[in-house]
């Protein structure tokens, strides 16, 4: 039987990206959360964080992040079941891994009412949504809204839209490097702007237009300094077209080419064993998506 002490110490750890936040949350001091980890660690016979800035969880280490996670959500309906063993009554907190552009777009309306009506507070983790299910498979969220279908081990895959991306610039941009209109074969060098290495949505722009080699581009790992960079005319980039629609309507951004949108279809992750808690938030997403995301 494990001490669940000692797997809040792990979380913790893992969670806050080091031993001194992670005391700070416990209210512990570092060389408790420190023994805790070695109690752990003799426990299972073998280490597991990997001791690096920040630390991360080994193969077992995972697995038990995993189990935490869970007990946690299953620990909450057992509690509304039975109030008496709430002795604290503090909200429940959900560590969801999400893409930028949703959180800056979508998210916040889609879970503000489940929020407040079930006393939730969230733990956001921004990812690329090609790479945020790694965070889930480290064990690390408990959920991940990311453009991956196929789930991790234990976990389900709900689909619940696709967001639609527009390749935008200002019109001073396409004056400047267009002034005889758009032409595709220059695309390459003219200047975009790509949210981080793993961000791929515009190499598969420019593949639908025919283009396969590299691209000049600026790196921006921000939704709303990317939208700003393409205001601003350093670049063209493809951005959701739920958070440039008044920019469109005024004419402060135009299509670089008219009517060819990309759809990223985004799958909603949660652990099957994830407790009540996961089963409404999920339940509500796949109503309350559909108002802003593009059906699949």
């Amino acid at each position: 039987m494990f001490d669940y002490k000692l797997l809040a110490a792990l979380a913790a750890v893992i969670e806050q990206g080091g031993f001194e936040r992670a005391a700070q949350v416990l209210g512990l001091s570092q060389s408790a959360i420190s023994q805790r980890i070695k109690l752990l660690e003799a426990r299972v016979g073998q280490p597991v964080l990997v001791r690096a800035t920040p630390p991360g969880p080994t193969e077992v280490g995972r697995q038990l992040l995993n189990h935490v996670q869970q007990v946690r959500l299953l620990e909450r309906d057992l509690q509304r079941q039975v109030p008496a063993l709430d002795e604290e009554g503090m909200p429940e907190r959900l560590r969801i891994a999400l893409n930028a552009d949703s959180l800056a777009t979508w998210w916040a309306g889609a879970v503000g009412d489940f929020c407040a009506q079930q006393n939730v507070l969230t733990d956001l983790v921004v990812e690329d949504q090609e790479v945020g299910l790694k965070r889930m498979r480290a064990g690390e969220v408990a959920a991940c809204l990311c453009g991956s279908e196929r789930p991790v081990a234990g976990a389900r895959s709900q689909p619940l839209g696709a967001m639609r991306y527009r390749a935008l610039a200002s019109p001073g941009f396409m004056a400047r490097h267009f002034p005889q209109g758009f032409v595709a074969s220059r695309l390459a060098r003219t200047p975009a702007i790509v949210y981080g290495p793993d961000d791929f949505l515009q190499h598969r722009y420019l593949a639908s237009l025919g283009i396969e080699d590299g691209f000049l581009h600026h790196l921006c790992p921000s939704s709303e300094g990317f939208l700003r960079m393409t205001e601003a005319g350093l670049g063209w980039g493809l951005v959701p077209e739920l958070q440039a629609r008044e920019q469109l309507a005024s004419g402060q951004l135009v299509e670089i080419c008219r009517d060819t949108p990309i759809d990223v279809p985004l799958y909603w992750h949660h652990w099957r064993n994830g407790g009540q808690l996961l089963a409404q938030l999920t339940d509500h997403l796949r109503h309350t998506a559909q108002h802003w995301l593009v059906p699949l």
